[in-house]
């Protein structure tokens, strides 16, 4: 298996990246990686040869395009960015699976643009695996598509559901929507007609509405909204488990202050549970391959752990799976 890495794209790019890329190798035998950036500064960031010349190739990319550029702009000015570049071998079908923690705009049009959709997809979304108080659940879309149709969410929950069986083992997966009550009869427009469209569906297993309140106790195990909302769960959740730990020692060190390293432990590996760089990266859902987008600030574990779920992505045969249920189900196109 070929593995394509942006080795320029986040805002700790390159030297996270690559930090990362080393940390994997012990860990995907004999797959190989494929950094795409500028070559010379890849390579200076790399260190002597001799430690990754066998396993690592890498491909020239001259341009970047920067976190905060208007994403179809960037890839239309910067032809030769590491992401126009790392989605051009993904649709050649030169590399099988494709990693980025730069733009996720811009990452997520080149990867629509390039490697196209899978039959019968309308939209990609972006999932996370979201770790909760109760165990982990898939929440999509995070930030791919924040205007959708009812259509593409009723697609979420059906490609939502494929993933959360066969990566998280989930036999028959619950789906909820997230609206602003329970009851069928609230939320926008938008979301009235996903949840009739859910209910509709026997192939899904829809439990309905499910308050934002709720998602921390994970009342199904894929939870569905439009990409603007998804965003705002996933950020608000990073920043509550970040504050929550620190607050808890901080309260340890007035109270107890003798004993706070005999919690440290357990607070530690409580928040490894709710770290985000423990899941690695996000799929992009629907595309013809296998892409996942990292946080912009993600760290050398956290791109060791992408490349890691990338992998496993690849060999479970996800998108074969997702376009089988797709096709199974006619979907309301309004």
């Amino acid at each position: 298996m070929r593995i394509a890495i942006d080795a320029m794209g986040g805002d700790n790019a390159p030297d996270a990246i690559i930090a990362g890329c080393l940390k994997a190798l012990d860990d995907i035998n004999n797959d190989s990686l494929v950094l795409i950036g500028d070559e010379a500064v890849v390579k200076q960031k790399l260190g002597p040869a001799d430690r990754w010349q066998k396993r690592i190739e890498l491909v020239h990319a001259p341009e970047s395009i920067p976190m905060d550029a208007p994403p179809v702009e960037g890839l239309r000015r910067m032809r030769n960015s590491s992401i126009n570049i790392m989605s051009k071998l993904a649709a050649e079908r030169s590399v099988d699976v494709v990693i980025s923690a730069g733009n996720t705009g811009a990452c997520v049009a080149a990867c629509q643009m390039r490697m196209r959709l899978l039959p019968g997809v309308q939209r990609p979304g972006i999932l996370v695996v979201l770790p909760t108080f109760q165990g982990p659940l898939t929440l999509l879309d995070v930030g791919a598509n924040i205007a959708p149709k009812a259509s593409h969410l009723h697609q979420y929950a059906l490609m939502g559901a494929v993933f959360t069986r066969q990566v998280l083992n989930v036999a028959n997966p619950r789906v909820g929507l997230i609206s602003i009550g329970q009851e069928d009869a609230k939320g926008n427009e938008l979301v009235k007609k996903v949840n009739q469209l859910l209910w509709d569906d026997p192939n899904v297993n829809f439990i309905g509405n499910v308050e934002p309140r709720e998602v921390l106790n994970r009342p199904a195990d894929v939870i569905v909204c439009d990409g603007f909302v998804g965003n705002v769960i996933l950020k608000l959740t990073e920043g509550i488990a970040e504050g929550l730990f620190k607050a808890i020692l901080a309260e340890l060190a007035q109270i107890k202050p003798d004993m706070i390293e005999h919690f440290r432990p357990v607070i530690n590996s409580l928040y490894a549970k709710h770290d985000y760089n423990e899941y690695g990266g996000a799929p992009l859902l629907g595309v013809d391959g296998i892409c996942i987008i990292c946080h912009g600030s993600s760290d050398p574990r956290a791109i060791r752990n992408a490349i890691l779920r990338a992998r496993q992505q690849a060999q479970l045969d996800i998108n074969q799976k997702i376009a089988e249920q797709i096709a199974s189900v006619p979907v309301d196109e309004s």
